[in-house]
């Protein structure tokens, strides 16, 4: 793990990883060279302006993002690569998954889309529903999802 300070104030780590796939899951409607920013309104929450983007090197960690995101569009997964350095996601890492079993990942730095996979799998209804109270449960406890 090497760190970068050159474009924040913050130290951010960066993950020296093998050429991987990396997903992000949404309902936009982005096309092979667009740019995911942080600066827009979060999926979660008090859906307050995001810091970060989100990435993940796992395809069901993708899927979650398309399936829970906000929107009337379907859900999509995209290919997608950091353009600068970033860091686990500790929304997930440190309180839910120790270790990133999930391979989730954040960065203050634009995502670049190479493509659209097609040939996912949603979770069932049942999870869906499951996961859904879930996150309302923690909106009415007041206990924010994203630790910006």
């Amino acid at each position: 793990m090497t760190t970068d300070n050159s474009n924040d104030q913050s130290a951010e780590a960066t993950h020296d990883l093998p050429a991987q796939p990396f997903y992000h899951g949404t309902k936009a409607d982005l096309k092979p060279g667009d740019l995911i920013e942080p600066g827009f309104q979060s999926n979660y929450g008090q859906r307050k302006k995001a810091s970060y983007v989100y990435l993940t090197a796992t395809l069901d960690a993708a899927v979650w993002g398309a399936e829970l995101a906000l929107g009337d569009g379907p859900g999509r997964i995209y290919l997608v690569g950091p353009t600068g350095p970033f860091e686990d996601d500790p929304n997930l890492t440190d309180k839910k998954f120790p270790g990133n079993p999930t391979k989730s990942y954040r960065s203050r730095h634009p995502l670049r889309v190479f493509g659209e996979v097609t040939d996912w799998q949603g979770h069932s209804p049942e999870q869906l529903t499951a996961m859904k109270a879930h996150l309302e449960r923690l909106k009415q406890l007041g206990i924010e999802a994203i630790d910006d």
